[in-house]
């Protein structure tokens, strides 16, 4: 079995009105492939779901503004590999890959993506039914099967 750190993980960032909610889980997902600073770095495994957290309007307020940023989230776990990670160290490295690609494909938004540990309980809770679900393809089948008994 590999050794692997398993974090629970909320993903906030404003995206272009233009965005599609599937482009960008299959942005975080596929980003957080390989984390850390050093290479070759450590593989990783990101499994959640994503959503609109569109603020709430009045029907009189509908459509929104044309132009106006949309707000997503991804709530979900990320498996690294290796023994000695810290979850601090993980998150700190899961927040400049996802910080760098969001950036890269939809410009400068403004607010880098906001990218922190939260409770294994809050992400069984608060992910939305209708949320979209997304992972990394083709990963470490360890990795993949040790994120899948949170799901």
């Amino acid at each position: 079995m590999l050794d692997s750190l398993i974090v629970p993980l909320f993903v906030t960032t404003d995206l272009p009105p233009e965005a599609e909610l599937a482009e960008f889980g299959e942005l975080l997902a596929e980003t957080t492939r390989v984390l850390g600073r050093d290479e070759p770095g450590y593989e990783a495994f990101l499994a959640g779901k994503v959503f609109w957290l569109d603020r709430p309007v009045l029907p009189e307020q509908l459509p929104p503004a044309e132009g106006e940023l949309r707000f997503a989230g991804m709530l979900g776990y990320l498996a690294a590999s290796g023994a000695g990670h810290t979850t601090r160290e993980v998150v700190g490295d899961v927040r400049r890959a996802i910080g760098a690609a969001v950036t890269s494909r939809y410009g400068d938004v403004g607010v880098a993506p906001a990218v922190f540990a939260i409770r294994d309980q809050d992400v069984r809770e608060r992910t939305p039914e209708n949320a979209l679900y997304v992972d990394t393809r083709d990963a470490a089948a360890e990795l993949v099967s040790a994120t899948k008994s949170y799901l």
